[in-house]
């Protein structure tokens, strides 16, 4: 079976569609599979829910989807570097789910290990709590959270094989590897690949079985979020 795709559109080719769920990896601009995410804004697909931690800052990442507005709800923790985010949430159109970082991450991670729903004090007694069922252990109130199962996946790695299996270098780790195995499919895109046999098995995060299919993309632009400097002396 060959993974390996020529460019981002034909990697996602018959993978879109209206209204569906999507996961894009990364943690502000650190780790994003920007060359799929222009891809999917290129396809015009529209209607989307996107499961990601951010939406990327004006311009870069999932900011490129707020401008065409082909995103119709967001999953995510964190959105504040990002000014058109917050225009189209005030007026209404946007929906917005939010979580707390550490459940968004467990979420996604239940998703793909297949467990449906659990339990957490995270947000017992908050906004966070409405409309969720509540329990007690151990004489302290949790509220129950639900896994994340998407219909696509999209992640950057820095080396990944023809097999699909993935290495992260270092904060691009971040959301990636959880991603990849809580969706019907997941798309890699990474900036080395190798042949099966040259990584380290005891390197590999993310194993092939999960990795449907892959495109090389080898001068992927790192984006600062926040540059910040002081003056030389």
């Amino acid at each position: 079976m060959n993974k390996v795709y020529a460019d981002a559109p034909s990697a996602l080719a018959g993978a879109l569609r209206d209204g569906m769920m999507i996961m894009a990896g990364g943690f502000g601009l650190c780790g994003i599979p920007e060359t799929l995410i222009m891809a999917i804004r290129d396809s015009g697909v529209r209607n989307l829910t996107v499961v990601s931690n951010n939406a990327g800052i004006d311009g870069v990442g999932l900011g490129i989807l707020l401008e065409t507005k082909q995103v119709r709800k967001m999953i995510s923790s964190y959105v504040g570097e990002n000014k058109l985010f917050a225009q189209q949430y005030l007026a209404g159109e946007l929906e917005i789910e939010f979580n707390p970082q550490g459940t968004l991450a467990e979420r996604i991670r239940a998703g793909g290990a297949g467990i449906p729903a659990f339990f957490t004090r995270t947000g017992a007694g908050t906004d966070i709590a409405r409309g969720k069922e509540e329990r007690v252990f151990n004489g302290e109130t949790y509220i129950m959270e639900t896994g994340l199962v998407a219909d696509l996946a999209i992640v950057h790695a820095f080396k990944g094989d023809t097999e699909g299996n993935l290495v992260y270098r270092k904060t691009a780790r971040n959301f990636n590897p959880v991603m990849a195995t809580a969706a019907r499919l997941t798309v890699a895109e990474v900036e080395h690949l190798v042949e099966p046999g040259e990584i380290d098995p005891d390197h590999i995060i993310t194993p092939g079985i999960f990795v449907k299919r892959i495109i090389h993309v080898p001068n992927a632009v790192k984006h600062i979020e926040q540059r910040t400097v002081r003056k030389r002396t």
